[in-house]
């Protein structure tokens, strides 16, 4: 499983550790991932994610899973959550 936020494509930073005499080691920066289950409006059931402890705050400003994936741009959603905002989009256009 990647280090990659399926809603907000947040992955591993690499930079350096730089000690006390300047001697530089390189290091990772982890986002901080959480197992979390969000639920559909549109849909009327739950989804599981791998999410960014700041996407989660991000879902709860917009509204909502279905607000959030409405104005989420395609290109850094995981494919999974991609078909999530395909099947919203048809059940709201239904309704």
């Amino acid at each position: 499983m990647s280090r990659r936020c399926e809603l907000t494509g947040k992955a591993v930073l690499t930079g350096n550790n730089v000690s006390h005499s300047n001697i530089k080691t390189r290091r990772r920066y982890l986002p901080n991932l959480n197992e979390v289950s969000l639920q559909s409006d549109a849909l009327g059931r739950s989804f599981r994610f791998r999410i960014a402890a700041s996407a989660l705050r991000s879902v709860d400003h917009r509204g909502g899973l279905d607000a959030f994936l409405a104005k989420a741009a395609d290109a850094e959603l995981s494919p999974r959550a991609l078909k999530v905002k395909k099947d919203i989009e048809k059940a709201q256009a239904a309704a």
